[in-house]
């Protein structure tokens, strides 16, 4: 695959450059396939360029002291990662590995740098996607302090819900929902933990399934009841 402008506008993110821009950036950007379970950015490397992903799915992930991994967040496609050395050239805070076969486009760290600069509205949605990880990655953290672990799990399926159903607090369903596995790492469980909360959730009608691409809440605000602890499993 060739990366052209019309490639690079696929990104809501770059597609805010005007046109000449993206001739530019198409020029030296490149396209790379991952399978699953690869490492597409290394923790504490200074990484040369940023990741946009086209196909799959990936996922940020950082170890505890004892060298358990913990998931941070996930990458959609549309979606970008490794874009805080756009800011102060550091390095690579986290690990992004593949949890899908992926499909990434390469954008060099400099050149992107430079078309940041004369481009604000680029920086003002980079900014605003730095405090919402920032925020994300708070609240991920604090899930991992709590003793409950029914508590724990509805707390994050309660993050995974998009805001905007959150809004009329009633039925909800989340989309390409993680595994059972992934969950466990983005809260420092067994896989089998979470398997047996799952199944007292789904059990009491708290979640259902519908097939692999889609969790169904039957009611959010008895989701959220779980989560904040006003009622137990």
């Amino acid at each position: 695959m060739v990366v052209t402008p019309e490639l690079l506008s696929f990104f809501p993110l770059l597609k805010l450059l005007p046109p000449g821009s993206l001739v530019a950036l198409a020029q030296t950007s490149t396209v790379e396939k991952f399978a699953r379970r690869a490492v597409v950015l290394n923790a504490g490397q200074h990484e040369q360029k940023v990741c946009f992903l086209f196909e799959g799915r990936l996922q940020g992930v950082d170890f505890t002291v004892d060298g358990r991994e913990v998931g941070l967040f996930f990458v959609e496609p549309g979606d970008f990662c490794g874009e805080l050395a756009l800011f102060d050239r550091g390095v690579q805070t986290e690990y992004i590995i593949v949890l899908s076969p992926a499909v990434v486009v390469w954008v060099p760290l400099e050149q992107l740098h430079a078309a940041m600069l004369e481009c604000p509205p680029l920086v003002s949605n980079l900014g605003i996607r730095l405090a919402q990880r920032i925020r994300q990655l708070t609240l991920q953290r604090s899930l991992l302090g709590m003793p409950n672990i029914a508590q724990r799990v509805c707390s994050q399926l309660w993050l995974l819900v998009e805001e905007s159903e959150k809004a009329h607090m009633k039925e909800a369903a989340i989309k390409n929902p993680p595994t059972h596995m992934e969950i466990a790492i983005m809260l420092n469980l067994s896989r089998e933990t979470v398997t047996r909360v799952f199944q007292t959730l789904q059990q009491q009608d708290v979640v259902r399934r519908d097939g692999a691409q889609r969790l169904q809440i039957p009611s959010l605000s008895l989701l959220k009841a779980y989560a904040d602890g006003s009622r137990e499993l």
